[in-house]
């Protein structure tokens, strides 16, 4: 079974704004996903169609094989979520709120205390747990809403932003709790972000969208195979023989394009052979950003949007 099914999804609102036209993916349990695009693009309609805030105007989602439009509540039993501004009870400690949606997922309350305590400690959170949410910074409170979410145990997690606001190394824990999360207990992480780079660094798949159209969906390699049919090969080196092609770009520094990495080991050998010393071979990948701006720009050539 798949964690998230996602069939010919659309949503059309009140005034005739079509915010997503029919989406189709499915995700495994344990991938970490990323959802990339800009603001407006239809991710959050997405994530509020597959926890039941939204009815869809056509098409069909389900989370764990269950209907979060027919079924919510066990929908929201299955999911946890996360959204970029945390929204919880000011007047509340840390810890009192951790009981309070402990006790609303209907954990029992030395179950939800243990439970709350323990994600604390995780996201380093221990010291203001008796401290009013009011006093907490950006980063404490998003990481508090982190622990929120996973307090009941999800089966799957949506993030949205999840690293808002945080200074560097609490993003570098979290990011890690995320991998974690998805590696040793099989949790499904649904991530939407406009931030491709950071989606690099954690997501083990992609879906691309923009204007509520899927532009592509695959791991970075099957991503990169589909947009561009060559890379770049940069090499340092003393020299390299006319005959192989290479452009000079600088001091001892010489490009080429090349369609598999397999190539590289003759041409090393070729330069070689010709007497050349090298000094270092580096394999010039298009990175996320460069695939989505091409896969937008190959759409506006197209005039799709």
């Amino acid at each position: 079974m798949n964690a998230v099914t996602i069939q010919e999804l659309s949503k059309t609102y009140p005034g005739g704004k079509e915010a997503l036209k029919q989406l189709s993916l499915s995700l495994s349990a344990g991938e970490v996903f990323g959802f990339l695009g800009p603001n407006g693009a239809g991710k959050t309609t997405t994530v509020k169609l597959l926890t039941g805030a939204l009815a869809p105007s056509g098409g069909h989602c389900d989370i764990m094989g269950v209907n979060p439009n027919a079924q919510p509540e066990q929908a929201h039993l299955l999911s946890g979520i996360v959204t970029e501004h945390a929204q919880m009870y000011d007047t509340l400690t840390g810890l009192e709120n951790l009981i309070f949606y402990a006790a609303a997922f209907g954990l029992e309350a030395k179950e939800g205390k243990q439970r709350g305590e323990s994600l604390l400690r995780e996201l380093e959170l221990t010291e203001a747990k008796d401290r009013k949410l009011a006093t907490y910074s950006t980063g404490m409170r998003q990481r508090l809403s982190l622990a929120r979410a996973l307090l009941h145990r999800p089966k799957v997690l949506f993030l949205d932003e999840p690293t808002s606001g945080l200074d560097p190394e609490s993003a570098q824990n979290v990011n890690q709790m995320i991998r974690d999360l998805a590696r040793k207990e099989g949790i499904t992480v649904f991530l939407c972000t406009h931030q491709l780079r950071y989606a690099q660094e954690i997501c083990t798949r992609y879906g691309l969208i923009n204007r509520g159209s899927l532009l592509a969906s695959g791991t970075i390699e099957e991503l990169r195979a589909r947009v561009f049919n060559s890379k770049s090969l940069h090499i340092c080196a003393s020299a390299v023989p006319e005959k192989l092609n290479f452009v000079k770009c600088g001091a001892g520094e010489f490009e080429t394009r090349i369609h598999d990495k397999k190539e590289i080991p003759d041409l090393v050998r070729k330069i070689v052979e010709a007497g050349e010393d090298i000094y270092s071979v580096t394999l010039m990948e298009p990175s996320l950003e460069e695939i989505y701006f091409a896969l937008t720009a190959g759409r506006k050539e197209d005039g799709v949007i």
